[in-house]
């Protein structure tokens, strides 16, 4: 038997029936020419559904607000890209893949020189803490981003996606409202502590569950760190994270999908050791839902690096397979390494691990 047969157990929860533990990360691509899906992006996609994932989480893809983008090339989640997403999932679908689209909004992010037609919009009007940068979302641009937020949901449902992710993380729009270095609102959406910061995740999930109805399965990411701040915590103790946590388990989120840059470093190492419960395995001990976990699996190199053109080598998985024994988590999200190599799960089910190609930084400049 192989010793990653555990990556390999069947997973089911509320209707989502997967053939494995592994997750295709989202990964931002941008290569939706005009916001549009295309027969290039059902291809990427349907790759990794041969290759075996049990579920591919596809990259980014926006919300109908006015700057809801960071990037030309991300695409939409509205209007005429919708049919080119019914066309990915299809694809996916004939290949024996399950998928759902991540749902975002990258609120006053930048990511390079480009700049919306809009100006951008946020909590408070900030990038990060002290660093201005376009608008303080109103009560009506408040709501009218929640109402995006569930009828992108309603539409992945309707479209024939198995799942729905809200992007929560990484200092984008629904990070700004819980980071306090973001989020200095002295009303309804703002507050001293996490649990009042997270009231504008709490309504944009209660509009997903509205729109999607009680069986359909969502997730929500999440994470401590920022792209503004790597070493960024919202919750310092598990408490904290129980404030943060419960509050949107009860609103309708299913599974929690807990991003750190290395899965195998403890949360909270003064409690548990450097050995202790990641991220993903706090989440699920605090709340009791199913966590997907990911950071850095079976590279060398973490995906910072990547960014800077670094590549990493393919690493043994003996720590990973050792987690998922002990059930800390319940999936695991694959970001580089199926970027560069889409049948990456496969060879792994098949004990090659001499065939794994690790992650090259070119393949970011095309859909490998």
């Amino acid at each position: 038997m192989s010793t990653t047969e555990t990556l390999f157990r069947p997973f089911s929860h509320k209707g989502l029936e997967l053939k494995n533990r592994i997750v295709m990360a989202p990964m931002t691509r941008g290569m939706a020419p005009e916001g549009l899906p295309g027969a290039a992006n059902a291809e990427y996609y349907r790759r990794r559904a041969e290759g075996e994932v049990g579920l591919i989480l596809s990259e980014g893809t926006v919300i109908d607000r006015p700057a809801s983008r960071n990037l030309p090339g991300i695409p939409f989640f509205h209007g005429a890209a919708l049919e080119g997403w019914k066309q990915v999932i299809d694809t996916v679908h004939a290949a024996g893949g399950k998928m759902g689209p991540q749902i975002w909004h990258t609120g006053s992010t930048r990511a390079g020189e480009w700049e919306p037609e809009a100006p951008v919009e946020s909590p408070s009007g900030l990038v990060g803490p002290g660093e201005p940068r376009g608008n303080t979302m109103t009560e009506a641009d408040i709501e009218a981003t929640i109402a995006a937020f569930g009828k992108a949901a309603g539409d992945a449902k309707r479209l024939g996606f198995d799942v729905a992710e809200l992007h929560g993380a990484h200092g984008y729009l629904i990070d700004q409202f819980f980071w306090s270095g973001t989020n200095l609102r002295d009303d309804a959406w703002g507050g001293a502590t996490i649990a009042e910061r997270s009231r504008f995740a709490v309504e944009a999930v209660r509009a997903a569950r509205a729109a999607v109805g009680p069986d359909f399965p969502l997730i929500l990411r999440l994470s401590q760190w920022k792209q503004q701040d790597y070493t960024a915590r919202l919750a310092a103790t598990p408490q904290e994270m129980e404030q943060w946590l419960a509050p949107l388990v009860e609103a309708g989120v299913d599974i929690i999908h807990a991003s750190q840059r290395r899965f195998w470093e403890p949360e909270f190492p003064e409690i548990d050791g450097e050995e202790g419960l990641n991220f993903a395995g706090w989440a699920k001990k605090i709340t009791g839902q199913p966590t997907i976990s990911v950071g850095s699996v079976g590279l060398s190199g973490e995906f910072l690096a990547a960014f800077g053109g670094q590549a990493s080598e393919a690493t043994p998985l003996d720590k990973l397979v050792r987690r998922m024994e002990n059930e800390e988590f319940d999936l695991i999200a694959v970001g580089r390494a199926l970027l560069s190599d889409a049948d990456w799960v496969a060879k792994v089910r098949a004990g090659a691990s001499d065939q794994l190609r690790g992650f090259n930084a070119a393949d970011l400049a095309e859909l490998v």
